[in-house]
């Protein structure tokens, strides 16, 4: 009895799916398949390809839904160091919502989103550093100076008088218009009409 016994469970385990014989393994280690998901996921990025896929109805395949969640494990820190556009998974995030599938379908909503993201790109630096950069320090606010004792009102010293300084001016004399041509007191000699004639005749004598 125990020897068909054994034999009954021995053909039990060789027949039963669960071995390790039958499970099914990647023939190199599953690579191929690691490169084609992250070679698919990162294809997310591009806004036109979200498009291309809801125009070709692959939103309305439950299968490929349950793909998109199944790619959720690329946010997980092991395999999110080998993404190279980190803005797939935040579409891969947003297709998971069935309102932005159906919107992705319409060319003005590809537009806006593709817009959108050239503007992040285009503005992240300088974004990132407002966060980065140390901002400075707010200036101490000094403090009010110490009460001095009030000081004696200064009482203004009143003008002086003015004096007014009576000038008499002495009057001068008006020069006569022979003063002007001979002054007081000249060593000029006088000529007289009578001497000049006197002074002729005797030339004439003598010669």
């Amino acid at each position: 009895m125990t020897s068909i016994k054994e034999e009954g469970e021995d053909g039990d385990t060789a027949s039963t799916p669960s071995s390790p014989e039958n499970v099914y393994r990647d023939p190199d280690d599953g690579k191929q398949r690691f490169l084609l998901e992250l070679e698919f996921v990162q294809c997310l990025a591009n806004p036109t390809y979200i498009h291309y896929l809801a125009q070709n109805r692959y939103f309305e395949d439950e299968a490929f839904i349950g793909y998109l969640k199944y790619l959720q494990y690329w946010q997980q820190p092991e395999y999110i160091k080998y993404i190279m556009y980190p803005h797939c998974l935040y579409f891969l995030e947003l297709l998971q919502n069935a309102n932005f599938r159906n919107a992705m379908a319409h060319p003005g909503n590809k537009e806006l989103a593709h817009r959108q993201q050239f503007y992040f790109w285009k503005n992240y630096r300088n974004n990132r550093l407002k966060h980065i950069l140390p901002r400075p320090l707010p200036e101490p606010i000094a403090a009010p100076p110490a009460s001095a004792p009030p000081q004696p009102p200064v009482q203004p010293v009143p003008p002086a008088p003015a004096t007014t300084i009576a000038v008499t001016a002495t009057p001068t004399p008006a020069l006569s218009p022979m003063q002007y041509a001979i002054p007081h007191g000249s060593a000029l000699a006088k000529n007289d009409m009578r001497t000049s004639g006197v002074d002729r005749r005797k030339r004439k004598k003598d010669g």
